[in-house]
């Protein structure tokens, strides 16, 4: 049934679907639930994998691609915050960036997605991930979680430019995991070779395919 790819919030003995419109990019948010952690639903599309998994293992999964997580770490794409929460449980700061205010609203309704909110070690930005990165000083984070929505929705964070940026503003020695998809599907297997490519052409030194997490790690030498 409809109810059951929903979740509710309860206020003054009403139940309410916890779904959001947002006129600032034109999508339909909602909140969907899974056998652990709820998902995110942009328009219709799930925001974690959730075929064969859960959102909580989909996020370990990415964090272990660049463990261990220690200094400063940027998360390019808040979301429900489940990436920066797992992050700062072992950084020393987590900075991360959400484009639309109507995500936050949704998160703040999320049980799961708490710690975003409470924990002083995680520094919320609101703005555009592709200007924002382009602020931060040379060298200022020890891993990078690049986990942007799909190619046709975000196309700038798997550019060039913003590759070049990623790279500067990691330090000598860190890691960035980038989320893509997955790599056996068709459509993964050809972002991923043009993201491959321009990542070593925006300095990384080596770049490995994480199948089991639906990404890459880039190497800064």
């Amino acid at each position: 049934s409809q109810s059951e790819s929903v979740c509710f919030v309860v206020e003054e003995n009403e139940a309410e679907k916890i779904q959001r419109f947002s006129e600032f990019l034109n999508r339909f948010y909602s909140l969907m639930p899974t056998h652990r952690a709820p998902t995110l639903l942009i328009s219709g599309i799930p925001m974690h994998r959730i075929k064969g998994t859960d959102p909580h293992r989909d996020t370990l999964s990415k964090i272990r691609t660049v463990a261990p997580i220690g200094g400063r770490v940027l998360d390019t794409c808040t979301g429900l915050g489940y990436t920066a929460i797992e992050a700062a449980r072992t950084a020393e700061q987590v900075v991360t960036i959400e484009l639309d205010p109507t995500v936050l609203e949704v998160a703040r309704l999320n049980p799961w997605s708490h710690s975003l909110f409470e924990n002083p070690r995680i520094e919320q930005i609101v703005g555009d991930s592709f200007e924002e990165v382009q602020t931060f000083e040379d060298g200022s984070f020890a891993r990078i979680l690049h986990d942007p929505p799909t190619f046709s929705l975000a196309g700038e964070l798997y550019s060039g430019e913003c590759y070049r940026h990623l790279f500067r503003v990691l330090r000598r020695r860190g890691r960035m995991f980038h989320y893509i998809g997955d790599l056996s599907s068709r459509s993964g297997r050809n972002v991923a070779r043009g993201v491959v490519r321009r990542l070593q052409e925006a300095g990384f030194s080596r770049v490995v395919r994480k199948p089991g997490a639906f990404g890459v790690v880039a190497y800064k030498g």
